[in-house]
């Protein structure tokens, strides 16, 4: 059973982003049930697209003169600085502390991120394209 299913998170009705966000479930489902071996590689990987993602939010939000950018760019840098923690220990072979933050951080948070600040950013886009 994935750890995230696409349909437990609402799309936000803009394609580049909603389209990110299902790359984002894939690649944490596949972490969830990946081995040992395989771990660091799509930790790396998640990290990556996960750091493409919030740059392509951010180019769309300076584009669009967006109204919370100034907060939602310090969630994306807050997550991202989170992210690299954890990636330190993993990138040391300490698997065993980035299965948490894959498992119960990060489905959690983007849940959270993906309702409030994604869906305002996502209207604001849509009224403003």
């Amino acid at each position: 059973m994935p750890l995230l299913e696409t349909t437990a998170i609402p799309t936000v009705g803009h394609e580049l982003i909603d389209g990110d966000h299902d790359e984002f479930i894939n690649l944490l489902n596949k972490l969830d049930s990946a081995g040992n071996s395989e771990f660091p590689a799509l930790f790396q990987q998640l990290y990556e697209q996960t750091g493409q993602h919030f740059e392509r939010e951010n180019q769309l939000m300076a584009e669009s003169a967006y109204p919370g950018e100034t907060e939602h760019k310090g969630e994306h840098q807050r997550v991202l600085g989170e992210f690299k923690q954890f990636k330190s220990r993993v990138d040391k072979g300490l698997v065993a502390f980035g299965r948490p933050f894959v498992k119960d951080r990060l489905p959690q948070w983007f849940g959270l991120h993906v309702t409030t600040m994604d869906s305002a950013l996502a209207a604001h886009l849509n009224k403003h394209p």
